[in-house]
């Protein structure tokens, strides 16, 4: 039997799917892959990242990879840091002073329409 090379067989096994009506793009190989759940997050580095798309449903492949998965209590939440334009944004329509604009983006995750509301609510 014929030694076929990778290339070769990629493209084979891309009009074979399109065939069958799914669309298969290569997106590469990504630094990190983060996935989380209520009670645990997987990290995937290294992981070579494959598109398929049917009928208007994408489903994404992982091949290889390092996996770390890292229980409850080891997940660490990163503190939201509001971007500036965010910050005097929201400190000029709600009418107050950047510290405190930032604060409440802060205890809202980011959420522009919600930090300001709940900036206008606290003034009346």
């Amino acid at each position: 039997m014929k030694k076929i090379s990778p290339r070769r067989l990629r493209r084979m096994q891309a009009r074979m799917l399109s065939g069958l009506g799914l669309d298969l793009k290569e997106l590469g190989t990504a630094e990190e892959i983060l996935i989380r759940f209520p009670d645990k997050q997987l990290v995937i580095k290294g992981a070579s990242v494959i598109q398929v798309n049917l009928e208007g449903e994408r489903v994404f492949q992982l091949i290889g990879g390092e996996v770390e998965e890292k229980a409850a209590e080891e997940m660490i939440e990163e503190e939201y840091v509001p971007p500036d334009e965010d910050v005097a944004l929201v400190a000029a329509q709600a009418g107050v002073n950047e510290d405190l604009a930032r604060e409440v983006l802060k205890e809202v995750k980011g959420d522009l329409a919600k930090a300001i509301l709940l900036l206008k609510s606290r003034r009346s």
